[in-house]
């Protein structure tokens, strides 16, 4: 299975082109190349076998292919009678092989086509969040549903014909015949690149089988180096991938044998972005919790040219089983010129590299390209119009002018107007575009070229950057392949200067929060970002203690203003209530003498008051003991009279007793 949309400039476009072997023992592999021309390889002999280039070939390019499944192309193909000429032992079986174009069958570009293996169906998916069933012999559409809420980027059809998975971040399986979902899965943070079922029977035989339950299928996502493998449950509980393949870059292309019994192990050749084909031999019976590591590695590289010369590694561009399933097909080199080659996998060594000489292929050449330019001869009168930079305007005459005059001219059927006063009455690009909006464009661009190319002056002019919507909308559109490294680059500059680094938490804020679903799909995270972990926690170490001397600070300061504050403050303006004023001591007068005088008369008479108000107290004590002695007497009787039960109750009595 390929991977499509290498020449797209979305940065969730798959890697690679779109390109796969015929079902019919690999004798043809077709490849769609960037230029829009399809090509068919014979396998055997690495001779082209047919080049087909569309109508449409440029507006509407070729974004994935299917070919047709074997016993389907022999139930498709016309049966007629044989010619004399014709050899005896000719099959008379048709290939047949579907492509999907960026412009054709949905309302945006096709993402993925399947075959169904016994109806003689085509399904396909898009951005445009359906799936649609093509009926083949009519070429017309014969269902179409909506198939997620974003785009869908994958197909695969069960064994048996009745299920399909889709997939554009989770991973859906839906019955065909009535269209509804019969399972979810967790799917991943990224768009699924590819879909296939790895086994045909359940683990468990003893069970009976209803054609889904039990069976294994892989799924890989765009820049995700992790192939997870799920399976159907019976139960809808378990959404999560049962285990998973680690490889060393994002996968392009991958191919793999089934299953047939739980005895029989699954071998899996996953072509990665960096040119290395990853191998995998593995029996799947069950949850496995670590990623596994392939089995082998395969690299193809150039003999090197003397002693002080290297060699060069050859990109593999796709590998495939065989029949005998004990030998691999690599195609490798350029995708105009692709090398063929059969290997047998009979190695149990971890790493193979292959050296092979391509030099002798066809690649096109400077020499050959400058002859067939050719410079146009010119005299001084003529006027080259070239084309204009966005968002800068040559000087232009006003058009309305400009355009009565060419009216004028139309409709006196005078001389026929210049192309230069067509070009003056036009107002061609009047829309400037803002500033910000040309930095938005622009922005992540340079910055994935800078931290390609390494250029300091191009990172500096996009990271020293203080707009935090602009810096938002920068890693927002960054490729994720590019986000590690940013993250690397952000980490130098946050050892840096100060001053630098506000802007960089600032960047590294936006990375962490925009991308936190990618980052958490890469299986060596932590030595990645080990060096940012430990500069952040050197950094926040001294936070607390310097959280605490700055409320004590604050704390101060307030008081200090406080105590200000009052000290300066000036009494309100009220008028007293009551005034004292004392007289001086020094001057006394004969006034204050005849008060003296007086005072100690009043001296002598209060003691006499106090002697007369002594007897008058005694003859008081006197009169109450008297009292007392009577009212004893008093409560005597009156105690008698209730112990006899003649106690008086009318309070007048009591009142005159009293």
């Amino acid at each position: 299975m390929a991977a499509g949309g290498g020449g797209s400039c979305d940065p969730l476009a798959p890697a690679g082109v779109p390109c796969a072997f015929s079902p019919h023992s690999q004798a043809y592999f077709a490849l769609a190349s960037t230029d829009g021309h399809l090509r068919v390889w014979e396998t055997a002999n690495n001779r082209l076998h047919q080049e087909y280039v569309p109508s449409a070939h440029l507006s509407g390019t070729c974004t994935c292919l299917a070919w047709a499944p074997a016993r389907l192309q022999a139930k498709e193909s016309p049966q007629r009678k044989k010619r004399k000429s014709e050899a005896v032992g000719m099959s008379n079986q048709t290939d047949l092989l579907a492509l999907g174009t960026a412009s054709g069958g949905h309302d945006n570009r096709v993402n993925c086509i399947q075959w169904h293996q016994d109806s003689g169906c085509l399904y396909s998916c898009s951005d445009d969040k359906h799936i649609v069933e093509w009926n083949v012999q009519t070429c017309k559409v014969k269902c179409k549903w909506k198939g997620d809420n974003s785009s869908v980027s994958s197909l695969c059809i069960s064994p048996d014909g009745k299920m399909l998975l889709s997939a554009g971040r989770t991973i859906k399986l839906w019955v065909l015949e009535t269209k509804e979902v019969y399972r979810h899965f967790t799917g991943h943070a990224t768009p699924v690149s590819s879909l296939m079922f790895t086994t045909i029977r359940p683990p468990n035989e003893s069970q009976p089988f209803d054609g889904i339950t039990g069976l294994y299928f892989l799924s890989g996502a765009v820049h995700d180096r992790l192939l997870n493998v799920w399976q159907v449950r019976s139960e809808n509980k378990e959404k999560s991938a049962v285990m998973s393949f680690t490889v060393t870059d994002e996968p392009v292309y991958i191919d793999l044998t089934l299953s047939e019994n739980k005895e029989e192990p699954v071998k899996l050749a996953v072509v990665c972005r960096d040119g290395q084909v990853h191998l995998f031999e593995h029996i799947l019976n069950g949850y496995c919790k670590k990623p596994l590591t392939s089995n082998c590695t395969i690299q193809i590289a150039t003999p090197g040219k003397g002693k002080k010369s290297t060699p060069k590694p050859i990109p593999i561009l796709a590998a495939g089983f065989c029949s005998d399933k004990m030998s691999l097909l690599l195609v490798y080199g350029s995708w105009f010129q692709p090398t063929i080659e059969r290997v047998a996998l009979n190695s149990r060594e971890p790493h193979m590299c292959l050296v092979r000489d391509i030099s002798n292929c066809w690649a096109p050449k400077v020499e050959t390209a400058i002859t067939k330019v050719r410079t146009p001869v010119m005299n001084s009168e003529a006027k080259v119009l070239v084309p204009g930079i966005p968002g800068h305007h040559a000087a232009i005459k006003p058009a309305p002018p400009q355009t009565e005059q060419v009216e004028s001219k139309r409709k006196s059927g005078g001389n026929e107007v210049s192309i230069e006063e067509r070009l003056g009455a036009m107002d061609i690009d009047t829309h400037k575009k803002g500033k910000e909006d040309l930095q938005t464009n622009s922005f992540p661009v340079l910055l994935t070229q800078g931290l390609e190319s390494n250029d300091f002056e191009m990172l500096n002019k996009v990271l020293q950057t203080r707009n935090v919507n602009l810096i938002k909308k920068t890693v927002l559109r960054m490729p994720l392949h590019t986000i590690i490294p940013l993250l690397q680059e952000l980490t130098k500059r946050l050892q840096g200067h100060p001053n630098s680094a506000v802007l960089m938490v600032q960047w590294l804020k936006c990375v962490l929060t925009v991308h936190a679903s990618y980052l958490s799909t890469l299986p060596d995270l932590v030595p990645q970002l080990g060096t940012l972990y430990q500069l952040m926690e050197s950094r926040v170490k001294t936070f607390q203690k310097l959280s605490h001397l700055h409320g004590k600070l604050i704390l101060l300061i307030t008081q200090v203003t406080a105590s200000e504050k009052t000290k300066g403050a000036t009494s309100p303006g009220q008028k007293a209530k009551l005034v004292y004023e004392e007289e001086s001591s020094e001057e006394e007068s004969d006034d204050e003498i005849a008060d003296k005088d007086s005072e100690d008369n009043w001296d002598e008479d209060e003691e006499e008051s106090e002697s007369e108000k002594d007897e008058d107290v005694e003859e008081e004590d006197e009169d109450a003991e008297g009292k007392d002695e009577e009212n004893g007497e008093d409560r005597d009787t009156a105690s008698e009279k209730e112990l006899n039960g003649d106690s008086d109750l009318d309070p007048e009595n009591e009142s005159e007793e009293e």
